[in-house]
């Protein structure tokens, strides 16, 4: 149901933003438009869908269809899986909060050794 502006006698029209101002321009489906396919191969096209949080954009922000937006998230998390597209972006790992997994176990840092003098080696030869 409709929110009403019971402040305002007339309701929209009349008042300070009226809605002739703006119409917002309809955006066309670039895959529409171009008649291609949406492909989880092509990381170049897909990353434009992706926020720099690394959360697929919404219909209403990229202008695709809901066919093709259906078939985008697919492809989006079929290139993720494949590692081909990050899950999380990447500036969160450079600030340190977060450690990147690593398969191979973490070496033990040792100390270093100390420097053998030269009088060392002479009394153990």
């Amino acid at each position: 149901m409709a929110r009403r502006n019971v402040g305002k006698p007339g309701g929209r029209t009349g008042g300070r933003w009226s809605g002739s101002r703006y119409t917002p321009r309809r955006r066309v489906c670039s895959f529409c438009v171009d008649k291609v396919a949406v492909d989880y191969k092509n990381q170049a096209k897909l990353s434009r869908y992706i926020s720099d949080r690394g959360k697929i954009a919404p219909r209403r922000r990229t202008g695709t269809c809901a066919k093709h937006q259906r078939s985008l998230a697919v492809a989006i998390k079929r290139a993720r899986h494949l590692a081909l597209l990050p899950f999380s972006p990447e500036h969160i790992y450079s600030i340190g909060n977060v450690v990147p997994f690593s398969p191979l176990p973490v070496e033990i840092a040792t100390a270093p050794a100390e420097p053998v003098s030269s009088l060392a080696v002479e009394e153990t030869q």
